[in-house]
């Protein structure tokens, strides 16, 4: 049997944190080795060892981090996976520019992940909307997106990521945005010409596929070469 990649949940006590935890017993090929997070109440807890943000340098050796916090506590994390020569899977928003500069150099000596949605579904979405829009040139291309009511940003980071790809295959996207119920997620992507359309929907109906995406990536970009990946690139 091949050896658990090892890894660190950063940002533990989270609702991605939580659930990375909860869903890594899913994965044999995934040994969580410590769960940092701001204050720690117990030293282990279902078997993983609990460190403090700020015990971050006396975690055990591992291969990848998965860190979904803030961003005052990336530098550290970035830092660590740095010194530590481990890959860094990262979904952790509000960056900063020169954070995001940091992390660009950091590519060149450790392989990173950053992402604003884990969903291997939405990566495959991405791929699909690059071709289409490459295919069809010219051609009417409008993103929607639809979830609850309590999420402010709009359009969302997601619908933002599939207008990039579309605009690599060379579309101009437009953007709508739905605040409704409890919708988790729904991304749909139009491609219009006179007399017919297609369309590319993707629906997250249970926010478990982030952190299952997340730890497939980590498992994935373990032992990687350096440099800057996408969930897409991870796939298969």
């Amino acid at each position: 049997m091949n050896t658990p990649v090892r890894i660190i949940i950063h940002g533990a006590s989270g609702r991605m944190g939580q659930a990375l935890l909860r869903l890594a017993g899913e994965r044999p090929e995934i040994q969580v080795v410590a769960a940092v997070s701001r204050k720690v109440a117990a030293r282990v807890v279902d078997g993983v060892p609990q460190f403090a943000s700020s015990e971050l340098g006396g975690v055990p050796e591992f291969d990848a981090a998965i860190d979904f916090s803030l961003p005052e506590a990336f530098d550290a994390v970035l830092a660590t996976c740095r010194s530590r020569r481990a890959a860094l899977v990262s979904g952790t928003t509000g960056l900063s520019a020169s954070q995001q500069e940091e992390l660009h150099a950091a590519a060149t000596e450790i392989p990173v992940l950053w992402s604003a949605n884990f969903s291997l579904g939405v990566a495959v979405l991405s791929d699909l909307v690059e071709r289409a829009a490459a295919a069809l040139s010219g051609w009417d291309c409008d993103i929607v997106e639809s979830h609850h009511v309590h999420k402010k940003d709009a359009p969302s980071g997601t619908a933002l990521a599939l207008g990039a790809s579309a605009e690599r295959g060379g579309a101009a996207p437009r953007y709508a945005s739905l605040r409704a119920g409890d919708i988790v997620g729904e991304h749909l992507v139009q491609f219009a010409s006179l007399g017919e359309r297609i369309e590319l929907v993707h629906r997250a109906t249970n926010r478990d596929i982030f952190a299952r995406g997340a730890l497939h990536a980590a498992s994935r970009l373990a032992g990687r070469a350096p440099g800057e990946y996408r969930l897409r690139d991870l796939l298969g």
